[in-house]
């Protein structure tokens, strides 16, 4: 029997921006070693459908593409199929060109035909040399008449090592438009749909899904397929724990795969993530990359690791994310060659097997932040790998235009970061993570960003109180951290266009800086800063007509901790751009905090030892289903 692990696709949207990702009918150039686009000339009116493309007479189209190329590399690494066949169906006279790359992105071609008429070429390929990486695509080249490329997909003859389907677990908070988009994409995906046992759309919002335009229609097309579920805000980790709750009683779903709101979907990429996982050699986590929502050629992100001595998540070389690719395409990236191996997936969309939940449990009832992480970790180290599979991605909202540190959600990055250090970090004392916790409160303080400290001396407090309060506070901590923010001027957004505010002196200029050219003091030079710096906050206080008004403007980008401190009072820019903040010095403030800080940290310290093992053992019953499912009866 054929088995069709990878559809050549073209993008839902008539969105230019698009094409980059799923053909290439650019010309390139390099200069200086960077890839150069010298012509462009892709046109939407030549993707004629889901799966149908023209190739003008004289030009030549690549297919090896971040969609469209077959991840060979990953396939050879975490399963046991080495065979596959790349079935080309096209109509004219055409050449279609076979090519592979290796793990440093040289590019080989392994076979070309010359077809006529309307035909299906197949091309039997061997998955035996990709151990550290590559790729393999086609390119399509019309000859004096145009060419349909009318599909082309990529097969195999083996059999699945696992054949369930997949039941989907979406938690929305206020988002029921991007949710009707996304039942509305998967209504229309039928080689999709026939994978999936269930969508369990958890509406934890107050603006319900339900009452969308255009949900009634979608639902009667989902049929049974889709059930949705009303609880109160539990955050993202209450909403996905609802969904693998759920899942664990269908007896038709190994997997569950859970999916953010504020997505669009490409659901050949949901189709490719549970064959991938059906194939793997051992369960595995199957994990999709993250594209811009408003940028959306751009990748944020190709494998996450979690560093254990700092204990802190980041790309896997992260100076070189987020990649554009309409400034520099799959073939023109050698790095994106190389396969990379991840600690975890974030959560706007990971495939987790049902067999790893039964073993190490839900969901850490963290709200939100690391929770993702955290389930990751585990499993790893129970045994379940996490792959981040090239050729599975989605649209999101990225973080680009937010700053969700010095919000209500900096409580949450604090706590849960620390806990889940408690439970699997085995350097001692977390290695460098208190020493780099309390560099925040410090920085923080520095900028005259008070509330994000109160949040974080919340967040260890309630660490050392023990791991019982995360299920105690689960459902009140979020409202309790943004009902503290009244209790600080700096939160407020200054948007009444009657009363633009203005500084005293003026906005402060810098030159832009690349992301790794910061002008930041380091070394001695940055211990001298500090020492100063604090030495000063705690010894004067702000002249009277900077409390009044700003003493200096700045632009969300120059706001840098080594560049506020040096002024009583500053106007910032919301990261949004949407208004602005003013940030003013208060010593009184800020010398009781520097010591909360200071005496918080030292305590952890002292007590991490106990911690760890109370939180270790408190774990299992955090994260079970039972506990779970009680936490879900009693908030009903």
């Amino acid at each position: 029997m054929t088995h069709v692990l990878q559809n050549v696709v073209f993008p839902l949207d008539r969105d230019p921006d698009l094409l980059p990702l799923y053909a290439a009918p650019e010309t390139w150039s390099v200069i200086d070693e960077e890839p150069v686009r010298v012509s462009n000339r892709a046109h939407l009116g030549n993707i004629l459908g889901r799966n149908r493309a023209r190739v003008v007479s004289g030009r030549r189209v690549s297919l090896g593409t971040y969609f469209n190329a077959f991840p060979a590399s990953y396939w050879q690494h975490w399963t046991s199929v080495r065979q596959i066949t790349l079935t080309v169906h096209t109509s004219g006279p055409a050449t279609v060109l076979i090519y592979r790359s290796n793990g440093a992105g040289v590019r080989q071609r392994i076979d070309t035909r010359e077809v006529s008429g309307d035909t299906s070429t197949s091309f039997n390929l061997s998955l035996t040399e990709y151990s550290d990486g590559g790729w393999i695509w086609f390119d399509v080249v019309a000859d004096e008449k145009h060419v349909i490329l009318e599909g082309a997909e990529w097969t195999t003859e083996q059999e699945p090592a696992r054949d369930g389907k997949a039941s989907l677990g979406i938690t929305t908070y206020n988002k029921p438009d991007y949710c009707i988009d996304t039942l509305r994409a998967l209504a229309n995906s039928p080689d999709a749909l026939e994978f999936v046992d269930r969508i369990f759309l958890v509406d934890q919002g107050t603006q319900l899904v339900a009452d969308q335009d255009g949900y009634d229609l979608v639902a009667a097309e989902l049929g049974d397929t889709l059930q949705v579920i009303r609880q109160p805000n539990l955050g993202g980790s209450g909403g996905f724990a609802r969904s693998m709750h759920e899942a664990l009683q269908r007896s038709e779903s190994d997997f569950v795969q859970l999916l953010d709101d504020d997505v669009r979907l490409e659901p050949e990429s949901l189709r490719r993530s549970i064959v991938f996982a059906r194939y793997a050699t051992t369960p595995v986590l199957v994990g999709g990359h993250m594209f811009d929502l408003l940028d959306r050629p751009k990748l944020h992100g190709w494998a996450e690791v979690v560093d254990e001595v700092p204990f802190m998540w980041r790309n896997l070389y992260q100076e070189k994310m987020p990649h554009d690719f309409g400034v520099a395409n799959l073939r023109q990236s050698p790095l994106l060659h190389m396969r990379m191996d991840a600690d975890y997936n974030g959560w706007w969309m990971c495939l987790i097997p049902l067999d790893a939940i039964r073993k190490v449990g839900l969901s850490l009832p963290a709200f939100i932040k690391w929770d993702d992480a955290e389930f990751c970790l585990r499993a790893g180290e129970a045994g379940f790998s996490t792959v981040s599979l090239p050729g599975v991605a989605l649209w999101h909202v990225s973080w680009v235009n937010k700053d969700d540190t010095i919000d209500w959600q900096a409580y949450f990055h604090a706590r849960n970061r620390i806990v889940a250090a408690l439970l699997h970090s085995n350097a001692p004392q977390g290695g460098r993570l208190l020493k780099h916790s309390l560099r925040v409160d410090l920085k923080h303080l520095m900028m005259m960003q008070y509330y994000p400290v109160a949040l974080r001396a919340k967040a260890l407090r309630d660490v050392l109180s023990g791991p019982e309060h995360m299920r105690r506070n689960l459902a009140t901590a979020m409202p309790e951290a943004r009902t503290l923010a009244a209790a600080f001027a700096e939160t407020v957004v200054h948007r009444d266009p009657s009363t633009v505010l203005h500084s005293r002196r003026g906005r402060q200029v810098f030159p832009p800086l690349k992301s790794h050219q910061l002008d930041s003091p380091t070394g001695l030079r940055l211990r001298l800063f500090t020492v100063r710096t604090l030495l000063l906050h705690w010894l004067h206080s702000p002249a009277p007509e900077n409390v009044e008004r700003p003493e200096v403007e700045f632009g969300k980008s120059d706001a840098q901790w080594w560049r506020i401190p040096s002024f009583d009072s500053a106007l910032v820019s919301a990261a949004d751009g949407s208004g602005k903040n003013v940030y003013t010095r208060d010593r009184a403030q800020y010398r009781r905090m520097l010591r909360d800080s200071f005496l918080l940290h030292r305590r952890l310290r002292r007590n991490w030892p106990t911690l760890r093992s109370q939180y270790r053992a408190a774990l299992p019953d955090l994260v079970s289903d039972a506990s779970w499912q009680k936490t879900f009866e009693e908030q009903a």
